[in-house]
């Protein structure tokens, strides 16, 4: 049995594409109704459309399967993109809350929720660091 994180194993057990685009729909879902996530919400366009395509492309790659936001949309590097809006750590709370929420609603194992959890943090914190590196030049 493979492990989360090795070749497609993460992207099988969220499910393909089609489970990653379900996890997508929730947490924008979740956003959308959370008043506490006003702020955050504030920084996506209304429609909601190419953030919806760009997260589930991003995340299928990310996660070990097919590279579908490169393919669309080129290279990315996530830090770098999200520093034009000056994350603190408060909107990475917030954030990643609401994703833990939309997680919680998949059918996923629990180690493989737990997992996805742990991971997301990583690039979530070093989204909030290259912002306060931005802001203290």
């Amino acid at each position: 049995m493979a492990h989360f994180g090795e070749g497609d194993a993460s992207f099988q057990a969220a499910g393909g594409y089609e489970g990653i685009c379900q996890l997508v729909d929730d947490f924008y879902q979740i956003m959308d109704g959370s008043e506490g996530a006003a702020d955050v919400r504030r920084l996506y366009p209304e429609d909601l459309s190419e953030a919806h395509d760009k997260l589930t492309r991003f995340l299928c790659g990310w996660l070990g399967g097919p590279r579908l936001y490169l393919e669309r949309y080129g290279q990315i590097s996530i830090p770098a993109f999200h520093v034009r809006w000056a994350v603190n750590e408060a909107e990475r709370d917030i954030w990643l809350s609401c994703m833990a929420d939309a997680i919680e609603r998949q059918d996923w194992s629990g180690a493989f929720k737990e997992y996805l959890m742990t991971q997301l943090r990583v690039p979530a914190d070093r989204i909030v660091l290259a912002s306060q590196a931005v802001r203290h030049r």
